[in-house]
């Protein structure tokens, strides 16, 4: 198994189990998330974690993969879902460096799909940064 496929599997464990536990160590240190609903790449492993956490979360237990294709140091995996009646249409394009994720762009379809998506993840990332704040 090369490092490419190595490191799919372990996001596909995470995305599995809806759970974070193993994605920090996943991440590399200046890892670059390309989010489809903010216009400027998110920076670091931190920001980049509380994403991919965040979005395991909104995309909910329906979430499923549906094709992959990979190649040396890269991953584009196309997923749907569905969420309050909207077919969310997807893809996960993943740039893996020395067994660690380096780039994660996600682009949504359509634009029903991008708005609900952006609804979503906005009110998850808001809830957890009020857990981290104590609730102030």
């Amino acid at each position: 198994m090369n490092q490419t496929e190595k490191v799919i599997e372990q996001w596909h464990l995470i995305m599995e189990n809806q759970a974070s536990e193993g994605l920090y160590d996943l991440l590399a240190p200046d890892c670059v998330f390309w989010s489809p609903v903010v216009h400027t790449p998110q920076k670091g492993r931190e920001i980049t974690f509380m994403y991919l956490s965040a979005a395991g979360q909104v995309f909910g237990d329906d979430f499923r993969y549906v094709r992959e294709v990979m190649a040396d140091g890269l991953a584009v995996l196309e997923f749907e879902c569905l969420m309050d009646d909207i077919k969310v249409n997807g893809v996960d394009i993943i740039e893996i460096k020395e067994e660690q994720i380096v780039d994660f762009k996600v682009m949504v379809r359509p634009l029903k799909a991008v708005y609900k998506v952006h609804e979503r993840m906005m009110a998850m990332l808001e809830a957890m940064k009020t857990s981290a704040s104590g609730g102030a």
